[in-house]
């Protein structure tokens, strides 16, 4: 005996047919013509009723319907449905539409995701997914259709441009996890996004210092209010979330390390404007850093400088969650008032094309040029494999084994000629 869940969620169970030819097994149909007259106008079509189960509420048996516009068309469809039924990979049709499991799977099956993820998905929901296929049956959706889909997004109007590659992929993590969980729960027999092209992603190239501007950057940054946090985010490749949710209790002078277990997120929900919050780090993954000593001894001056601030701050000190950096107030920084600053001293420098990121890409590089190997700097960066920081940065490491090799030269003809 199989357990399926029905269309709108009842449960019901199908009873394997029995071989038994004195009555009509379990999910055995019968066939017929049936005509009917609609605005004075007679339609034929055919018709075939199966048992399908049994409900578990009631004991009652769960009878469905099959429609054609031929005897054999029902035929074939009446074969399918109780060879599935013996097979026990019957699902039951279900008449819900896409949009109305949409609201069901955001309502219901994302209680652990985080509230700007959460924001995210919906609105690729409601402004892309389902105003082109939120009508769709959920069992009548395909491969085909989706992938029609995503081509109309791609293609630009007069209106607007098509959307990126990158965008497209977003939009399909969010349908797919959608379907996944709709097969999970026996709504569909497999997700039909597994069967769609995705367009390639091409991945931005990108922009570090070199060591002439970074040198530039650290003269440039001193008497910055931001001097700090730069400092910080140069030398450790903190994201900019990450540095701006850190807290003193995650910073261990005596061992020299910094923890990183959360970051700085505006709020994407409607109606909480220009709200942070602190929420897990990206990947939700914590880690701990080792940064140079000097960078820890400058973190310990920045300590006093901040206390001095809270004096002279008095009961206006505003500090909850004791952050690290912070306004004068104890408040916290705005990612728009650092980015603005940070833009001025990379104008300053030669660079304003550079962006906030470019000082966690630069630290990247400079620790493989350093001679790190790619898992440190993985763990450092909290990627999720080295095989991602290598895809990142793996241009910099072809330059590392170009250097090594010129020294191996080097060395053999330095023992030529001895």
């Amino acid at each position: 005996m199989v357990c399926l869940r029905g269309g709108q969620g009842g449960i019901f169970h199908i009873m394997p047919r029995k071989k038994d030819t004195s009555r009509a097994a379990n999910g055995v149909g019968s066939i017929r013509k049936i005509t009917s007259t609609r605005n004075g106008k007679k339609y034929t079509y055919w018709q075939a009723r199966y048992t399908a189960g049994y409900d578990l509420g009631s004991g009652k048996q769960i009878q469905r319907s099959i429609t054609g516009k031929s005897q054999k068309e029902v035929a074939e469809k009446l074969k399918a449905a109780t060879a599935a039924l013996d097979e026990g990979t019957y699902i039951a049709p279900n008449k819900q539409t896409l949009g109305e499991w949409l609201d069901t799977w955001a309502e219901t099956y994302l209680l652990n995701v985080k509230p700007r993820t959460l924001a995210v998905y919906q609105s690729d929901i409601r402004l892309h997914i389902k105003p082109a296929l939120g009508a769709v049956r959920l069992d009548a959706l395909d491969a085909p259709m989706i992938q029609a889909f995503y081509r109309r997004l791609m293609q630009p109007s007069a209106k607007k441009a098509g959307l990126s590659a990158k965008t497209i992929k977003n939009i399909h993590g969010v349908l797919h996890k959608s379907l996944q969980q709709a097969v999970l729960v026996g709504y569909l027999h497999f997700n039909p996004c597994d069967a769609c092209v995705l367009p390639h992603v091409c991945r931005s190239e990108i922009h570090p210092f070199d060591d002439v501007q970074i040198s530039a950057f650290l003269v440039v940054i001193r008497g910055s209010r931001f001097e700090m946090l730069f400092l910080l985010t140069l030398f450790t490749g903190m994201r900019q979330g990450e540095v701006l949710g850190l807290t003193w209790d995650c910073v261990d002078f005596e061992r020299g390390l910094i923890i990183i277990n959360k970051q700085l997120q505006l709020h994407q929900e409607r109606g909480c404007k220009d709200a942070y919050t602190l929420a897990s780090p990206k990947n939700g993954k914590f880690r701990s850093v080792m940064p140079a000593p000097s960078v820890m001894a400058a973190l310990k001056r920045y300590r006093s400088i901040q206390a001095q601030q809270r004096l002279e701050a008095g009961p206006a000190w505003d500090n909850p969650y004791n952050l690290v950096f912070t306004t004068s107030l104890g408040h916290h920084l705005s990612k728009p008032s650092v980015y603005r600053e940070f833009k001025r001293i990379a104008a300053a420098i030669g660079r304003p094309d550079a962006r906030f990121h470019d000082l966690r890409h630069s630290f990247a590089v400079a620790s493989l040029r350093a001679g790190d190997d790619p898992k440190t700097v993985q763990s450092n960066l909290g990627h999720a494999t080295a095989a991602f920081t290598l895809d990142v940065y793996g241009h910099m490491t072809d330059q590392m084994k170009q250097a090594s090799s010129a020294r191996m030269e080097a060395f053999i003809k330095g023992l030529s000629a001895m």
